[in-house]
């Protein structure tokens, strides 16, 4: 690809800026306000950092084999969110079904807002996703997360012909590969902050979050063979 990174992110955050403008405007003659974070809850009450902190302990307590999230009384936690929703955190993660991102972090029902696309990549949808969590539902940090051997970004490196629509990812892993090189776990981390970074300046909600302190947007990285994420 004989685009420059710099070209083609700027090409990317208009054309998210476009998508995001449509979700935002959608979410308000939707009749939904945008409103500050619920105060009932615990996992509400957290800080930006407190809400990072929280996700990368619930991994220390996977990796120990210490769980502490199958001890919450899932009666309650059902009859708590029939009515409302109160993530303290929100994950971008790849689709993958070696990311099981609740049980990652030992976290239970309710806890987080995931959402989830083959190579945890940035598109107006999952703007809209992701405003909508954290303007409307009040969580606290955003983590985009890559993980070890990723298929997405292989298939990006490799550069193949493949079936169907599945190269319609390589446009938004590209500057990655462009970075990083062939190496799959630079450029598997590589994307992750780039996705995390074109978060942060496409949404002009997240932007303005982040400015108050009211929200924090972090890139990590899962090992799927220990179980640990790494901030990176």
């Amino acid at each position: 690809m004989s685009t420059s990174f710099s070209n083609l992110a700027a090409s990317r955050r208009r054309f998210l800026n476009m998508g995001v403008t449509g979700a935002v405007v959608g979410l308000l003659t939707s009749g939904l306000e945008l409103v500050s974070p619920p105060q009932a809850g615990a996992q509400s009450t957290l800080s930006p950092d407190a809400a990072l902190t929280e996700l990368m302990d619930g991994n220390t307590r996977f990796t120990t084999g210490r769980l502490t999230a199958h001890e919450h009384d899932l009666a309650i936690l059902k009859q708590n969110t029939i009515e409302k929703q109160e993530p303290f955190a929100a994950v971008l993660s790849c689709a993958d079904s070696r990311v099981p991102v609740e049980l990652v972090f030992d976290q239970s029902i309710g806890h987080i807002f995931v959402t989830r696309v083959a190579g945890n990549v940035v598109t107006p949808e999952i703007i809209a996703s992701l405003e909508y969590g954290a303007a409307v539902l009040g969580t606290k940090v955003i983590l985009v997360m890559g993980h070890a051997n990723c298929g997405a970004v292989k298939a990006t490196i490799q550069g193949k012909e493949v079936p169907g629509q599945i190269s319609a990812l390589y446009p938004h892993i590209q500057p990655a590969v462009d970075q990083a090189g062939p190496n799959l776990d630079a450029a598997t981390k590589a994307n992750a902050k780039i996705q995390a970074a074109l978060l942060s300046e496409s949404s002009t909600v997240v932007k303005e979050l982040v400015r108050a302190g009211k929200l924090k947007v972090a890139a990590a990285y899962y090992d799927v063979s220990t179980g640990s994420v790494v901030l990176i």
